[in-house]
C-alpha cells in the first residue's frame, strides 16, 4: 500500500526496509520543498526510483544541481559532450557494463555521496539493476563478525577497472575531480565499515569492482573476508531489483549501497546516462567513537 510522507511525497515500498517508488512526482518541475522530501526519503530507503519522467540531459543537470553538488561526470571516463562534462554515459555500444557488484567511484579519496541515473535507450528486455543495502547487511552480520570488520581497512584500485582507459584512451589526463586533474589512479584506503555521516548507521563499505585487498592481513585472509562479506552483502534479503521502462530515473545514496547491471540483452543497445553527487571522506567505526 501507498504511504504518504510527511511532506507531498508518495511512496510506494518495494520491501519492508530498502527501496521505494515515488509515485506522481515530475522531477522536471519539482518544488524545492519537494526535493527535500526527496533527500530525507533517500537517506531513509537508500533508493528511490521515478517513473514516468521527461527529464533530458539539460534537465538532468538541472536535478542534479538542486539535489546536490555535482562532480565531473567521472575521474576517468569525460562527460557525455562538451555541453553536459556532468553526465557520464553508460552505453553498451562503448563497452559500458556494470555486471560487477560495485559502489561508485570508491576508488577515489572522497567517493559520490549519491547518483542519478536515466534511462535513455533500454534492449526489449533484461538489463535490469539491482541494490544491496550495505546497512542491512551489515546489521544482520553476527556480533564476532561485525566486531571483526569493525577494526579493518581496505584498499580501492581503480587501476583494475579504469587504468588502461586513462593510459590510452585519455592520454594520462583524466577529469578534474576535487579540484585536481586526474593523472593516475592511486589506491587509497577506506574503512570496511563506514558511519554514515547523516543517520550514524554502519554499512559494509567493500566491492568486488574496486576493492583489492584487506590491509594487514595475508593474502589468504584478505580473500576470505572480502570473500564472506561479499557473499552477505548479496544476500536475496538485501536485495532490491528495478526493471527499467522508458522514462525512469533512479536516485541511491552510495554511502549505504552496492549495485549490479545484469547484461544479459545479448547485442542490443542499452544507454544510461548518470550523475554524481560529490560527496565526502568516508569514515568507520574507530573515529566516530
Amino acid at each position: 500500500m501507498s504511504t504518504p510522507t510527511a511532506t507531498t511525497l508518495t511512496l510506494d515500498p518495494l520491501g519492508p526496509h530498502f527501496g521505494a517508488r515515488v509515485e506522481g512526482l515530475d522531477l522536471a518541475t519539482a518544488h524545492d520543498d519537494d526535493l527535500v522530501a526527496v533527500r530525507a526519503a533517500l537517506i531513509d530507503r537508500k533508493v528511490l526510483f521515478f517513473p514516468g519522467q521527461t527529464l533530458d540531459a539539460d534537465g538532468q543537470v538541472a536535478l542534479g544541481r538542486r539535489i546536490g553538488e555535482l562532480t565531473a561526470s567521472h575521474p576517468v571516463v569525460g562527460g557525455v559532450d562538451e555541453a553536459h562534462p556532468e553526465i557520464y554515459a553508460l552505453d553498451s555500444a562503448d563497452n559500458g557494463f556494470a555486471d560487477v557488484w560495485h559502489t561508485d567511484v570508491t576508488f577515489m579519496a572522497r567517493p559520490p555521496l549519491g547518483s542519478i541515473l536515466r534511462a535513455v535507450i533500454l534492449p526489449p528486455s533484461g538489463g535490469d539493476t539491482s541494490w544491496a543495502n550495505s546497512q542491512l547487511a551489515y546489521d544482520s552480520l553476527s556480533a564476532p563478525v561485525r566486531a571483526l570488520a569493525d577494526q579493518l581497512t581496505a584498499v580501492h584500485d581503480g587501476n583494475r577497472e579504469f587504468g588502461y582507459y586513462l593510459a590510452q584512451r585519455r592520454g594520462g589526463q583524466g577529469s578534474v575531480w576535487d579540484g585536481e586533474v586526474v593523472t593516475r589512479l592511486d589506491p587509497v584506503e577506506h574503512p570496511v565499515i563506514r558511519v554514515h555521516p547523516e543517520t550514524g548507521r554502519k554499512g559494509i563499505f567493500v566491492n568486488p569492482g574496486f576493492t583489492s585487498h584487506i590491509v594487514g592481513v595475508s593474502d589468504a585472509e584478505s580473500r576470505a573476508i572480502l570473500d564472506l562479506l561479499y557473499a552477505h552483502l548479496t544476500k536475496p534479503e538485501h536485495i532490491v531489483r528495478h526493471r527499467w521502462r522508458p522514462g525512469d530515473v533512479a536516485m541511491w545514496d552510495n554511502r549505504a549501497t552496492a549495485h549490479y547491471a545484469n547484461r544479459d540483452y545479448g547485442t542490443a543497445h542499452r544507454v544510461m546516462h548518470r550523475i554524481t553527487l560529490r560527496g565526502d571522506r568516508p569514515f568507520g567505526p574507530a573515529a566516530s567513537r
